[in-house]
């Protein structure tokens, strides 16, 4: 068995890929540099705690299943929405039991049951992780609209579409109607 020291490091760096890779489908709509996969999972994390927290569930579990939801990307890269029709989707499980085969076996697992608990769906936490994801994608096409990008309805409308919780669905309706420098007001 390799190092656990060196394998958690190994997989680290694997991980800041998601820093330098861009979110694809946002170029479509003429967004010449849109936010990294790190910089969507962050907030995706930050508003699944949130949810879960507003709805009586684990906002650290919450938050800690929407922190992986997205790293099988180093392997894949972020997949755009219009190449879905041309391929197979990748199984987030198998990718991430790649990804985690070399890790010490309390992270490998920890690792193994948050995505598979995510991409399951089932429990709360999933659930409020998921609701984070689309909620993100929302505000992001917010903010881009705000600053001059046009066409970015559809991904306004797609993701309140797939919201599934009450507080995500009036988080939604709020971010439409409320100024994204709304904070600055405070």
């Amino acid at each position: 068995m390799a190092d656990p020291a060196a394998e958690i490091a190994a997989f680290g760096y694997e991980l800041g890929l998601l820093k330098r890779m861009r979110r694809t489908g946002w170029w479509h709509v003429g967004v010449r540099d849109p936010e990294s996969v790190a910089e969507h999972s962050m907030r995706v994390a930050q508003l699944a705690g949130l949810l879960a927290a507003e709805e009586g569930a684990d906002p650290a579990k919450a938050a800690y299943l929407a922190l992986w939801h997205d790293t099988q990307e180093t392997r894949t890269g972020d997949v755009p929405h219009t190449a879905r029709p041309y391929m197979d989707k990748p199984d987030p499980r198998r990718i991430t039991a790649d990804q985690t085969a070399g890790l010490p076996d309390r992270a490998r697992e920890s690792v193994r049951r948050a995505v598979d608990e995510y991409e399951t769906g089932e429990s709360a936490e999933a659930l409020y992780a998921r609701d984070a994801d689309k909620l993100e994608m929302l505000l992001q096409a917010v903010e881009y609209r705000d600053t001059g990008a046009l066409r970015v309805d559809g991904w306004i409308e797609s993701a309140r579409k797939s919201l599934r919780t009450d507080t995500a669905k009036r988080v939604a309706d709020a971010a439409t109607s409320v100024s994204p420098l709304a904070w600055r007001e405070r």
